[in-house]
C-alpha cells in the first residue's frame, strides 16, 4: 500500500502542474519525492501534500492549479490524495468562507478520479453545520460518486480517516445524508449508506432501528439489502430489535454434538468444527447462525469478535447438522498469540456450546 505514492506518481503529478501552473516552481515537490522511501501510505501523503502548500501558497491559486490540472487524464489515482489535503490545508488556513465552500466544491470535483472522503474530514471537523448544509445537497448530485462522498465522507467510523468528534457527539446530524440515499439506484452508494449506518449502530443502536424500520417498509431491494447490511453488527450483537426487524424471532433450539477436527492447531491453520442445531419448539424458526471467536491476546487475555456463519428455517422438531471453517493467519489487522482459544455458537442472539483449542505460533 505504501508504494501507491512514490517517486513515480510525484513526477507525473509535477509534469501535470507544471504545465496547470506554470508561474510556479516545482523544485520542493520532486524534492518531496525523493523522501518518500522509508514513509509509509499516510506519512508519503503529509510530505507531498505540505510540499504542494509551500509551493502554492494560497487556496485560489491551489484550486485554479488544481482544476486546470484536470484537464490532464494522468491527473488521477493516488496522487490526488495529498493533492486534496492540500486545498483543506490552504482552504483552512485562509480562514475565508469563500474558500471553505469552494474547496468542498474542489473535492466534490475531485471524488471521482480518486475519493476525497479522507481530506473532507478536516472541513468537517472546523465548521460541521456549514459543511454538513453543503455535503447534503450533494445527494442529489447526478454523479454516483458525490454521491457516495456524501455518506462516506460522513462515516462516524471511516477506516483511515481522522474522526470528527462533532458527528460522534450528534449521530442524527448525518441521518437526512442516509435518508436522501438509502434507496439510491446505485450499489456503490447503497453499499456506502448501509456501511455508515452500521457505524452508526456502535454507538446509537435506538436511532439506527427507527431509520432502518421506516426504509424496510419502501419494500424495495436497494432499501432490502441496506437494512441487511446496516444492521449486520447489531445482529452479531443479538440485538433483539435487529433481530426482530430481520424476521428473527426468540426460538427454542438446542446445539449439540459441537466438536472440531483438531484441537490443537499450528499457525497457519483452519479450525473445521461442526455441530447440530435443532428445533425443539412448537413453531418454525428462522434462525440466524453466527459463532464468536475469543482470540487470545498479547497480555494473554482474550478478546472475541462475532462472524456470520449461516440463515436456516427449522419445522418444529426438525434437525440439521451446520460446519463452519476459520481460518487463522497472520495479518496487519490481527495478530495471532500462542494460547488456549475458544468457539462459542449463537443463535439469534443467544450464545450455544463452548469449544476450545489450543493455537500455536
Amino acid at each position: 500500500m505504501d508504494d501507491l505514492i512514490g517517486i513515480g506518481e510525484v513526477r507525473v503529478l509535477q509534469h501535470v502542474l507544471t504545465a496547470a501552473a506554470p508561474a510556479c516552481e516545482w523544485d520542493e515537490l520532486l524534492a518531496a519525492g525523493e523522501k518518500l522511501e522509508p514513509l509509509s501510505l499516510r506519512g508519503r501523503t503529509d510530505v507531498v501534500a505540505n510540499a504542494l502548500v509551500e509551493t502554492l501558497v494560497s487556496y485560489p491559486t491551489a484550486a485554479s492549479a488544481f482544476r486546470a490540472g484536470m484537464a490532464e487524464p494522468a491527473f488521477s489515482g493516488w496522487m490526488l490524495w495529498p493533492v486534496t489535503e492540500a486545498a483543506v490545508t490552504l482552504a483552512l488556513r485562509s480562514g475565508r468562507d469563500a474558500d471553505f465552500d469552494d474547496a468542498l466544491a474542489l473535492l466534490a470535483e475531485l471524488t471521482p478520479r480518486l475519493t476525497s472522503e479522507f481530506a473532507i474530514r478536516r472541513l468537517l471537523r472546523e465548521r460541521p453545520d456549514r459543511a454538513l448544509e453543503i455535503i447534503q445537497s450533494w445527494t442529489v448530485h447526478p454523479d454516483q460518486h458525490v454521491r457516495r462522498l456524501a455518506s462516506e465522507g460522513t462515516r462516524p467510523y471511516l477506516p483511515w480517516a481522522v474522526r470528527v468528534p462533532q458527528l460522534m457527539v450528534r449521530p442524527e446530524a448525518t441521518l437526512p445524508i442516509l435518508e436522501a440515499m438509502h434507496n439510491d439506484p446505485e450499489d456503490y452508494v447503497r453499499r456506502s449508506v448501509a456501511n455508515h449506518t452500521n457505524d452508526l449502530a456502535r454507538h446509537a443502536p435506538e436511532l439506527v432501528l427507527e431509520a432502518a424500520a421506516r426504509w424496510q417498509q419502501t419494500g424495495t431491494p436497494g432499501s432490502t439489502w441496506v437494512v441487511r447490511h446496516a444492521l449486520r453488527t447489531l445482529i452479531k450483537k443479538g440485538n433483539p430489535g435487529a433481530l426482530e426487524l430481520m424476521g428473527f424471532a426468540p426460538a427454542s433450539v438446542s446445539v449439540t454434538e459441537l466438536q472440531a477436527e483438531a484441537e490443537v492447531l499450528a499457525l497457519p491453520a483452519d479450525l473445521v468444527f461442526g455441530f447440530l442445531l435443532a428445533n425443539t419448539g412448537d413453531v418454525s424458526a428462522r434462525l440466524a447462525v453466527d459463532y464468536a471467536v475469543h482470540y487470545v491476546k498479547a497480555s494473554g487475555a482474550t478478546t472475541e469478535k462475532v462472524f456470520k456463519l449461516a440463515t436456516v428455517e427449522l419445522a418444529p422438531g426438525e434437525s440439521r447438522s451446520l460446519s463452519g471453517r476459520h481460518a487463522f493467519r497472520q495479518m496487519t489487522t490481527r495478530r495471532h498469540y500462542t494460547g488456549l482459544h475458544a468457539l462459542e455458537l449463537q443463535v439469534n442472539g443467544v450464545r450455544h456450546g463452548r469449544l476450545e483449542f489450543e493455537l500455536k505460533i
